[in-house]
């Protein structure tokens, strides 16, 4: 079993392009991604203490990087449904704001109609996938409906990562037309 060890007086030089590279390849904002790997490079150092050994540093760091990334995502997404309030006030000293007052849940229902145009919006991407090349509709199916992650995909089908980023850019690409042919 190996024994490998932390040395993080080397994380930057050895890791940070790798670990940018597969950031913004998730994230696709500069800013987030060089967030996120920083904050990953201060979880590890935090989390040294942690480390077994049974990974390699950079393996070790990637797994750090994912959490990141999914909290990062988890973040995004608990802020949907909700609606801003904001209150314009105007104070006695005659100076005007616009003050930030609650965040409230967005109530909005959907209606019938809104219902049955998800359901056939929903119908006509299926019908596109079908229109796929195999092999591109199934990774595409395994990384973007059922959230497989790209080593399980990569294994499960014989292809390598950056064959697996080409069938999916290729298949968003042809789904991007065939919905602009047949939806739009």
């Amino acid at each position: 079993m190996a024994n490998h060890q932390l040395n993080p007086n080397n994380w930057i030089d050895l890791y940070s392009d790798y670990l940018f590279n597969y950031t913004i390849s998730r994230v696709n904002d500069r800013v987030v991604a060089q967030d996120l790997v920083s904050e990953t490079f201060l979880a590890g150092l935090k989390s040294m203490g942690n480390f077994k050994g049974e990974a390699s540093e950079r393996t070790w760091l990637v797994s750090i990087l994912k959490r990141k990334i999914i909290d990062h995502y988890r973040k995004i997404n608990s802020k949907k449904g909700k609606a801003e309030v904001r209150m314009n006030y105007n104070s006695d000293s005659d100076t005007e704001g616009d003050w930030l007052e609650e965040r409230v849940e967005d109530t909005f229902e959907k209606t019938a109609e809104a219902k049955l145009e998800n359901s056939e919006l929903g119908d006509a991407i299926y019908d596109c996938i079908a229109k796929l090349p195999a092999k591109q509709a199934e990774v595409f199916k395994m990384k973007t409906i059922l959230g497989y992650d790209t080593e399980t995909i990569c294994n499960e089908m014989n292809i390598t990562a950056s064959n697996l980023w080409v069938l999916i850019h290729r298949a968003r690409t042809a789904l991007a037309n065939c919905m602009e042919e047949n939806w739009f």
